[in-house]
C-alpha cells in the first residue's frame, strides 16, 4: 500500500514545484525588502518591481524605487530620490566563500535626487544609522553606470541653491587616466549665496582591488570669486589614502576659501596657491605649496586633523619677500592697499574710504574667522619685508587658537641690530574681544626708523615698550577703552628739526622751533617719554627731549575715544639766549590732523617757569626701563641724573 502512495506524493510536488516555477514572482519579496530598507534608512522605501537572475553572478533589478522624506517635510517636498531601475550584479561565490558582499556593477537609469532643508535646519538627507550586530566587512564596489542622472540642492538657511547633472561613460581610447570608464558631474547655481558653478570627472570603477589601478579625480570649481581645481588620484577613497593630487586655489580673499574647505582663515588680497594635496585617516594635508598673496610670496604646509569637539589645523609657512599690508587681515585691518596686483573694485574702494576717513585708528570691526570652526596653530615666517614705508626686515609669528581665544606670542619684528618683540591675547567673551598686549623695543637703530620717512636719514639707538589692556571691537575702541603704560627712549639722534617733522607726522616745520627757540640742526642727545593709559585717557608721566642748546620738556594728554590732542611743551634753556626765547606751545586737534600754536595768555610769558605749567623732569625710577630699551650705558641715563642733581626742587 505504501508503494502506491509515494509516487503520489512525489507526482504531486513535482507538480506544485512545476506551479511554483510558472508563477512565481520575486515582486513577493519586495514588502520584506521594503520593510528593512525604510527600518535601515529611517524613512519610507518603496519598489514597483523586482527581478532577479540567478547564478554565480546574480542580477538584482529594482523598478520604481523611491526613498521618501523624513517625518516633518510636506506632502508637496520631492522625495529625497527616485530612481527609475536600479541594477545590481552580486558575486555569490564571494560572499558564500568569504562572507564579503561584492557587488561587481551598480547601474542606476535616471535617477533623480532633491536635497531639501526646513526652516530649523533639519535636511532629508541626513541619515541615522543603526549600528549593526557582529563586525561585517565593507561592500566592495565594481563599475559604476548612471544614466541621465540628476540631483537638486535647496538649503535656504545656507543661503544655496544648485543643480547637479551626472552621467557615466566609457573611457576615450587615449584617456590615460580614466580607463576604467569615467563619470561626469556638472554643478550650477548659488553656493553660499555667490554664484556656483564646476565639472567633476571621476572614475567610474569603484572598487579599487588592484592599488596599481588608482581613483582618478579632475575637479574644478568656481564660488563667487573663488577659484579651485584637484587633479589626480586616490588609491584608496573608502579610507581617504595613498593621494596623488595637484590642488590650486584662486581668487580675491582666502576668507572665501571657508565655504569651501571649512577652514577659517581672516581676508587677504587677490591670492593664487598650487600644491600637493595627500590625504591620511580623515587628516587632509596642503603641502609644499607655492603661490601669492598679493604682492608678497607664500609657500609651506597646511594640515588638517579630526579632533573634538574642534578639528586641528596646523600650518608652517615662509615668505621670502612679504609686504606687510598684506597681513593686515590676520590683524583685524583691510588687506592689501589700493596698489595691490589683481585687486577688485571694492577692494580699492575701501582702501579709499580708509585714506579719507578723519580718524587715523581703525574702526572697523577686526576682521575674525570662524573661531568655532577649528583649534589653530601657525607657524609663519617673513624673511624679508618689502614695504617701502615701514622699517622692518623679517616677522616671525606663532598664532594659536584654542578653544576661540587666539593667542599671538610672539609676534616680532627686525630693525637693523634691534628687534621689536610682542605678544598678544584676543579672548571673544559675550560678542566682546578682550585684548592684552606686550610690545618691547630693544636697540633699533634710528636710521632704520627714519628711512621709512624718505625724508631723514639719522643716527642713534631707540628703546622702550608698551603695555596694553582692553576690550572692544576695533582698534579704536580697544585703545579708547583700554588701560596700560608706554614708554619710548633715544639716544645720540638726529637733527631735532627732523624729529618733530617726520617722526612725530607734525607738518610744523621752523614754526615749532622757533617757537620753543631750539635751532634747526640741533642734535637729539636724549629723548625720554613715558606715557599712561586709563579707560582710553593717555596721560604724560614724563617727556624730555635734551640738546646741547636746552631741554624741551612737555605734557598733557590724548584722548584716545576721540583722537583729541591736548599737549605743551616748553623749553628748558642751558644758554640765556635761547631761554629768552622760549615760549610754550600747545599741540592740539587730532592724531590726523594736529595743530601747533603758541600758548596764549599768561602761558605766553616767557618768564613762567614749566614747574608751574605742570612740566616735570622725568623721575629716576624709570632708568632701570631705560637701560634695558637702550642698554646699560647711554646718554639718557646719564643726562637723566645730571638734570635731577641740578634740579633738587623737582618733586619727582
Amino acid at each position: 500500500m505504501r508503494r502506491r502512495i509515494w509516487p503520489k506524493i512525489l507526482l504531486i510536488c513535482l507538480i506544485l514545484l512545476g506551479l511554483l516555477v510558472i508563477f512565481w514572482q520575486w515582486d513577493w519579496f519586495i514588502p520584506t525588502i521594503e520593510s528593512r530598507a525604510s527600518a535601515a534608512l529611517g524613512r519610507p522605501v518603496t519598489l514597483q518591481r523586482l527581478q532577479v537572475s540567478l547564478g554565480p553572478t546574480t542580477t538584482i533589478i529594482a523598478s520604481g524605487v523611491t526613498i521618501a522624506n523624513p517625518p516633518g517635510f510636506s506632502k508637496a517636498t520631492p522625495p529625497l530620490a527616485r530612481v527609475a531601475q536600479l541594477r545590481l550584479r552580486v558575486n555569490v561565490m564571494e560572499y558564500i566563500e568569504h562572507r564579503r558582499l561584492a557587488l561587481t556593477q551598480i547601474a542606476l537609469e535616471h535617477p533623480v535626487v532633491a536635497v531639501r532643508q526646513l526652516a530649523n535646519g533639519a535636511s532629508n538627507a541626513s541619515f541615522r544609522f543603526k549600528p549593526t550586530k557582529g563586525k561585517m566587512n565593507p561592500p566592495e564596489l565594481g563599475e559604476l553606470i548612471i544614466n541621465h542622472g540628476s540631483a537638486s540642492v535647496l538649503l535656504p538657511r545656507f543661503k544655496t541653491n544648485f543643480d547637479l547633472t551626472v552621467q557615466t561613460s566609457p573611457a576615450a581610447a587615449k584617456n590615460r587616466l580614466f580607463t576604467g570608464g569615467e563619470i561626469v558631474v556638472g554643478a550650477r547655481g548659488t553656493y553660499a549665496g555667490a554664484p556656483v558653478s564646476g565639472r567633476l570627472i571621476g572614475g567610474a570603477l569603484l572598487s579599487l582591488r588592484n592599488p596599481s589601478t588608482p581613483y582618478p579625480v579632475d575637479l574644478h570649481v568656481q564660488n563667487g570669486t573663488s577659484f579651485a581645481s584637484l587633479v589626480g588620484s586616490i588609491k584608496d577613497p573608502a579610507h581617504l589614502s595613498g593621494a596623488h593630487l595637484a590642488l590650486t586655489f584662486s581668487g580675491q580673499n582666502m576668507a572665501n576659501l571657508y565655504q569651501l574647505t571649512g577652514v577659517p582663515i581672516p581676508s587677504t588680497p587677490p591670492f593664487d596657491l598650487r600644491g600637493a594635496l595627500t590625504l591620511s585617516g580623515g587628516s587632509f594635508a596642503f603641502r609644499h605649496f607655492r603661490g601669492r598673496v598679493g604682492s608678497s610670496d607664500l609657500e609651506g604646509t597646511i594640515i588638517e586633523t579630526p579632533g573634538s569637539p574642534r578639528r586641528m589645523i596646523t600650518a608652517n609657512l615662509t615668505s621670502h619677500s612679504v609686504n606687510l599690508a598684506d597681513l593686515a587681515g590676520f590683524l583685524g585691518g583691510s588687506p592689501g592697499t589700493e596698489k595691490t596686483p589683481d585687486a577688485d573694485a571694492d577692494t580699492r574702494a575701501a582702501e579709499a574710504r580708509a585714506a579719507a576717513s578723519p580718524n587715523l585708528l581703525p574702526n572697523k570691526p577686526i576682521n575674525l574667522p570662524e573661531l568655532d570652526a577649528a583649534n589653530v596653530d601657525l607657524h609663519y615666517r617673513g624673511e624679508h619685508i618689502i614695504n617701502r614705508d615701514v622699517p622692518f626686515d623679517d616677522v616671525v609669528v606663532h598664532l594659536t587658537v584654542q578653544d576661540g581665544r587666539i593667542t599671538v606670542d610672539p609676534l616680532d619684528f627686525a630693525v637693523g641690530t634691534g628687534r621689536i618683540t610682542s605678544s598678544f591675547e584676543l579672548d571673544p567673551v559675550g560678542g566682546v574681544l578682550h585684548t592684552k598686549a606686550n610690545i618691547a623695543f630693544r636697540r633699533l637703530q634710528l636710521s632704520r626708523l627714519m628711512a621709512a620717512t624718505h625724508a631723514f636719514a639719522g643716527n642713534g639707538t631707540v628703546g622702550g615698550g608698551a603695555y596694553l589692556s582692553g576690550s572692544g571691537n576695533s582698534v579704536a575702541q580697544i585703545l579708547g577703552h583700554g588701560y596700560g603704560h608706554a614708554s619710548f627712549y633715544l639716544q645720540n639722534g638726529a637733527h631735532v628739526s627732523a624729529l618733530l617733522v617726520d617722526l612725530a607726522g607734525l607738518q610744523i616745520g621752523d614754526a615749532v622751533l622757533s617757537a620753543l627757540g631750539i635751532p634747526q640742526k640741533t642734535s637729539i642727545h636724549c629723548l625720554i617719554s613715558d606715557f599712561a593709559l586709563n579707560n582710553g585717557q593717555l596721560d604724560t608721566k614724563a617727556f624730555l627731549l635734551a640738546t646741547k642748546e636746552a631741554n624741551i620738556l612737555g605734557s598733557g594728554k590724548v584722548d584716545l575715544t576721540t583722537e583729541r590732542l591736548h599737549l605743551m611743551l616748553r623749553t628748558q634753556a642751558t644758554h640765556f639766549s635761547i631761554f629768552s626765547l622760549s615760549t610754550p606751545i600747545n599741540i592740539g586737534g587730532t592724531l590726523k590732523k594736529p595743530s601747533v600754536l603758541p600758548a596764549a595768555g599768561p602761558l605766553a610769558a616767557r618768564a613762567v617757569p614749566a614747574i608751574a605749567l605742570g612740566i616735570l623732569f622725568p623721575p629716576l625710577a624709570l632708568i632701570p626701563t631705560i637701560r634695558l630699551g637702550l642698554g646699560d650705558k647711554n646718554a639718557c641715563v646719564d643726562t637723566l641724573i645730571t638734570l635731577q642733581k641740578g634740579h633738587p626742587h623737582n618733586p619727582r
